[in-house]
């Protein structure tokens, strides 16, 4: 299966993936908190993870 890593330097990653996670949410199966969140695509499965410096 192929993969794909980004990280995304902001100071709002958490606010951030709590929206990606909204969002998807209306379509696929997701699990998130403030932290970490797992979104069930069709074609896989995307994990988030933030921290203070990076959406990752």
């Amino acid at each position: 299966m192929p993969t794909s890593h980004a990280d995304v330097v902001t100071e709002h990653a958490s606010r951030y993936l709590q929206q990606l996670c909204k969002h998807w949410a209306h379509k696929f199966p997701v699990a998130f908190d403030s932290n970490h969140g797992t979104i069930d695509l069709s074609l896989g499965r995307t994990v988030l993870n933030a921290d203070p410096a990076a959406l990752h």
